[in-house]
């Protein structure tokens, strides 16, 4: 079954297209997939049989399907400390879910304009893992880590005018990485057909060395094969205004450079991302040979001491949040529209930056935080030469990690959100001379790509590479946690500043109260779950608080990188050698993506366009009358009065008194009563200013549906996500419901998976069921390549109808 190829060529679009003849074409191999989760001798090879393979769309993940198994990759972790080795055992650490083994991907294609003269590249934005590549039988090549991306000229291998079989072999081994992985081809594959004179795939380059509001250079360096050639660029804004444009006839080797010149030109930042496109032809005399469009952004990036980064002359801090690639119950399979959910809620927020941790980015995220405005650090490796699993990626450092740095860089250093790379994240070469040696050979070749952008590592051995030189030969001194050091570290560093490059690690179970509410570091429970009342972090680890205070006072802490955005799949500290559980509890929102109160206390300290007011914890505590129940209020108002059923329990004011009270108003003698509580803000004078109230609620009653966006794209891959809550019969949200929900979906459209953000759930996310989790849970639907109402309907026993139209338009 040949599969449909979809067309993308962007040249033409802020163009009237001309009449000569398209020279470049894309085509997303997407449909027609086949696949099987075993090995298959020669399963390379044309005319074997594969009707009883799996039929599968791309990007795709093997894994998510489950079922969750404590003994998947059950790892005996070593940790280093001080050069000692400590060994713990670990389930859930990768997601328990059955990621490991082999997998094999089989599509056939034809190529319509492949004939003499042209060439035809075969690209990879990610495959999980170590991919074989083969044509019509013969194999192209392999590549080892699965995050990064790579490419294959298959010209000589292809059929003219006739199928051509791809197939792809890829195997994920145990003990080979910290989280969950996922499986598969997880990202897009593309045949790129083109002129043998063309630019080189990854090959241009746009820099803007100057910017004012008068005007701007645009550098664009290219790489080029061939001769007698001439670049013809025009630069279009985002009405498609042309506001530049610029030809040479030169190169100098293989590359050809030009300097255009855009006036008045609208900035790229957080706030307003405008974004501009180079549209740009190659000829070779009078024949057009290859053209491509590459969007960029016009921006001044410095990094100056005591201050950080200076954004268009502004100085910047980074309100960052660190993000697996895995979006939950989807799991590492590219989706579009669930990247674009998670980054609208962290916009919410006031989040303005995203650490890919610990891996290189998808193009589609990059893509987003261009759009919406997001700063970005790039990683790289989670591992260098020395291992953390036994078969991660020290495997490959010696033969392979040049060529990731190169296609890392190259395949992205055009996207205007990125303004730092970052070499690694916690790896062991911190440690001893020769780690020292590979990360500033790591650093030159980023810089050697890319001399506009600085480099970074994430550094969790503080004081050993304050001792031994290692944190003083990067350009941006990154620090995971280790607060005590902050003041030594910028005193004994060089650089003049220092990013939080992962911070916090709190963590707390969305609608989970522990009683006492007090700090605790490790702490656990027979349960499972961790408390939100925000003030349970890890042994290494602490809560927000402690990291405002840094940021709010010293200008030399550029910013922080909170871990994490996201619950994700996999290390569920403090719970690694508790089951069950499968996924972690460090996310401000939950895995099925609904804020925990954590999410609100960021927003109170970072989005300062708009109010925030959140009251906790829910008020049904039968059983517990009489007895205290600590009330905080997490908002942007400097004071508060609360109230139970109507009775004052007093004014709070945040204040000096303590790291937690400079940021929470907190009431830590309420006795719990049945009824309400409510916390009215007070303004600067003293006036109401906005409310909050709670109510105990009763029995559950009936469904409640809401969705983050009513009409969705008929493409096959557009999604809705459906909040589904158990009310009581005043639609209350009933804080304690676990009832077991049914789901149908109708029309143009089909359920995809659900969630509730229970980190001990073993039920499947791609079943239409699912247990509410303290009252809550998220369907996702997915349109369908049809336009039409879709309708969606919950059940559950005892429980009133939710029903909800969609439209896919």
């Amino acid at each position: 079954m040949k599969p449909i190829l979809y067309f993308l060529f962007i040249a033409c679009l802020f163009t009237a297209c001309s009449s000569e003849q398209t020279p470049r074409h894309v085509y997303t191999l997407e449909e027609g997939w086949k696949f099987i989760n075993q090995d298959i001798e020669n399963g390379q090879k044309p005319g074997i049989n594969t009707d009883t393979w799996e039929t599968v769309t791309i990007p795709h993940d093997w894994a998510i399907k489950g079922p969750f198994d404590k003994e998947v990759d059950k790892q005996t972790v070593r940790i280093e400390q001080n050069q000692e080795n400590t060994a713990t055992e670990k389930t859930g650490r990768t997601g328990a879910l059955p990621y490991i083994g082999v997998g094999w991907y089989r599509n056939s294609f034809e190529v319509p304009e492949f004939q003499k003269g042209k060439k035809v590249l075969l690209v990879f934005d990610g495959a999980m893992s170590e991919p074989q590549v083969f044509i019509n039988g013969e194999k192209v090549g392999e590549w080892k880590y699965g995050y990064a991306y790579f490419y294959f000229d298959i010209t000589k291998l292809l059929l003219p005018g006739k199928e051509n079989l791809l197939a792809v072999r890829l195997e994920n081994l145990g003990e080979s990485s910290r989280w969950y992985p996922g499986a598969g081809l997880y990202r897009k594959v593309q045949l790129v057909v083109k002129d043998n004179t063309s630019f080189k795939q990854w090959g241009t380059f746009i820099t803007t060395p100057y910017v004012s509001e008068a005007s701007a250079q645009v550098n664009i360096k290219s790489e080029i094969a061939g001769e007698n050639i001439k670049v013809v660029t025009e630069i279009r804004d985002e009405k498609g205004n042309m506001v530049a444009s610029g030809t040479t006839e030169q190169l100098f080797g293989n590359k050809a450079e030009q300097n255009l010149a855009v006036p008045n030109p609208k900035l790229w930042d957080t706030e307003t991302p405008h974004l501009y496109h180079a549209s740009m032809k190659l000829y070779s005399g009078n024949e057009l040979k290859d053209e491509q469009t590459i969007r960029f952004g016009i921006r001044d990036v410095k990094y100056e001491r005591g201050k950080g980064l200076v954004l268009n002359g502004k100085a910047t801090k980074f309100k960052g949040v660190c993000l697996h690639h895995d979006l939950g119950p989807l799991g590492a399979a590219v989706n579009v529209a669930a990247l674009k959910r998670q980054l609208t809620i962290l916009k919410d927020m006031g989040c303005n930056a995203i650490r890919s941790s610990h891996n290189m980015p998808s193009h589609e995220q990059l893509e987003l935080c261009d759009e919406m405005g997001f700063l970005f650090l790039a990683e790289s490796f989670d591992e260098w030469k020395r291992p953390k699993v036994k078969n991660g990626y020290n495997r490959f450092f010696d033969e392979y990690a040049e060529k990731d740095v190169v296609n890392l860089v190259r395949a992205t250093r055009n996207h205007p959100c990125i303004v730092m790379w970052s070499a690694g994240n916690e790896v062991p070469d911190q440690w001893g001379n020769e780690g020292i040696k590979r990360g500033k050979w790591l650093q030159d070749i980023f810089h050697r790509e890319d001399p506009t952008r600085p480099v970074t590592v994430g550094m969790d051995q503080v004081a050993n590479t304050l001792k031994n030189g290692f944190g003083a030969i990067w350009d941006i001194p990154g620090l995971n946690y280790r607060l005590p050091l902050y003041n030594e570290a910028y005193e004994r560093f060089p650089q003049g500043f220092i990013l939080g490059s992962e911070t916090a690690s709190t963590v707390s179970s969305r609608g989970v109260y522990k009683f006492p509410a007090e700090q605790f570091k490790q702490k656990t429970y027979p349960d499972g779950q961790c408390s939100s009342y925000d003030l349970e972090a890890c042994s290494w680890s602490n809560v927000p608080d402690e990291d405002f205070y840094w940021q709010d006072n010293f200008d030399w802490v550029i910013g922080e990188f909170v871990w994490t955005g996201f619950d994700y799949l996999g290390e569920p500290t403090p719970y690694d050698e508790y089951w069950p559980s499968r996924s972690s509890y460090f996310g401000i929102c939950d895995l099925a993506g609904l804020p925990k109160d954590r999410y609100y206390l960021y927003r109170s300290k970072w989005n300062t366009r708009q109010e925030t007011l959140h009251l906790l914890p829910h008020w049904n505590w039968e059983g517990r009358e009489g007895e205290t129940i600590p009330v905080f209020a997490y908002t942007n108002y400097d004071s508060a009065e609360l109230f139970v059923n109507g009775k004052s329990m007093g004014v709070q004011k945040k204040n000096n008194d303590s790291l937690l009270t400079r940021n929470r108003l907190m009431w830590t003698n309420v006795k719990y009563e049945p009824g309400s509580i409510k916390v009215v803000a007070l303004d600067n004078s003293g006036n109401p200013a906005a409310e909050k109230e709670i109510r105990t609620a009763g029995a559950p009653h009936h469904l409640v549906l809401e969705a983050d966006r009513k009409d969705i794209i008929p493409d096959g891959k557009d999604l809705s996500y459906v909040t589904v809550s158990v009310v009581d019969k005043d639609g209350n949200l009933c804080p304690n419901a676990d009832n077991q929900l049914r789901f149908k979906v109708g029309g143009a459209g089909k359920f995809k998976v659900v969630c509730n953000g229970d980190a001990t759930s073993l039920e499947m996310f791609h079943l239409p069921t699912m247990k509410a989790f303290n009252g809550q849970l998220v369907v996702t639907v997915e349109s369908l390549k049809e336009a039409g109402a879709i309708t969606f309907e919950v059940t559950g026993e005892g429980l009133e109808a939710g029903k909800i139209e969609l439209e896919s338009i």
